[in-house]
């Protein structure tokens, strides 16, 4: 098997773990059992990725990450949403 197929293979497969959690999120708005460091460190770690993956010209590493960036963005972005309601209230 050729090394670009498995890392898409494998590239596909952790992003997509991402997509049900972010969609839950999106329709229950419910975020207590998120952390927003663990997202904010994980958010930060894949811009990182990013980089190296621009660095070394890796495809399945760089469309894999950009695609993990937004599902991660999304659901810190709702968590710091909810966190700013929280201190409204």
């Amino acid at each position: 098997m050729d090394s670009n197929l498995l890392g898409f293979i494998a590239a596909a497969l952790t992003t997509a773990a991402f997509i049900p959690q972010t969609i839950q999120s999106w329709k229950s708005r419910d975020l207590s059992g998120i952390s927003l460091t663990m997202y904010s460190l994980f958010t930060c770690g894949v811009v990182l990725w990013i980089v190296y993956a621009i660095m070394i010209y890796s495809w399945p590493v760089l469309i894999a990450n950009v695609i993990t960036l937004g599902t991660s963005s999304s659901i810190l972005y709702l968590k710091i949403q909810s966190l700013r309601k929280d201190v409204q209230i």
